[in-house]
């Protein structure tokens, strides 16, 4: 850190640099607004996390004006209905923890398939995903709520096609969780 604020990195940035970075994040392209804001930067001093906090000014400072991505639909009909779109039959439901800068950890909802063998994403699921399907209504779940959002839905799918549901490690993110196998 060179000890520049965001707004002071913000303002040497070129305006060209500034309209694209914006337009990224309008669109709710995180990384590729990171990606530009780094390059145009860092030869000036400015590291890859100075460009995150730049780019989460520009993400306060738009605000509900950014086309976020939209969630991805947890119903079951909505869930059966891309689990009836995968190649090979469904042998399973799992559901796998994964993470990032952006947005911490999240929890990928997949069909697995024999005949042929395979994975497929069927959701993923952020907290505010989580909560949004959770709704205001519910106790507070013991663990991360995009986990008890995935283990809700993701059961629910695996009853509705008669398959296992299998969740390595529902109480803690942990991308190394031991995975389902037939």
């Amino acid at each position: 850190m060179t000890g520049m604020t965001p707004a002071d990195w913000w303002a040497v940035l070129p305006v060209g640099i500034r309209a694209q970075v914006d337009g990224y994040v309008l669109q709710d392209a995180r990384f590729q607004a990171v990606r530009v804001v780094w390059e145009a930067g860092r030869g000036q001093g400015l590291g890859l996390t100075d460009a995150q906090y730049v780019v989460h000014d520009r993400y306060l400072h738009h605000g509900d004006r950014i086309a976020r991505t939209p969630d991805s639909p947890l119903d079951v009909d909505s869930l059966a209905a891309r689990a009836s779109g995968c190649h090979g039959r469904v042998v399973a439901i799992e559901a796998v923890w994964d993470g990032d800068t952006v947005h911490d950890w999240f929890v990928n909802l997949l069909a697995v398939t024999g005949d042929p063998d395979g994975e497929h994403a069927l959701a993923v699921i952020h907290q505010g995903t989580a909560v949004r399907y959770l709704g205001d209504g519910e106790p507070a779940p013991f663990g991360p709520v995009a986990a008890a959002a995935a283990e809700r839905a993701g059961r629910a799918l695996a009853t509705r096609l008669s398959v296992p549901f299998h969740f390595g490690s529902p109480q803690v993110p942990d991308d190394d969780a031991p995975r389902w196998r037939p």
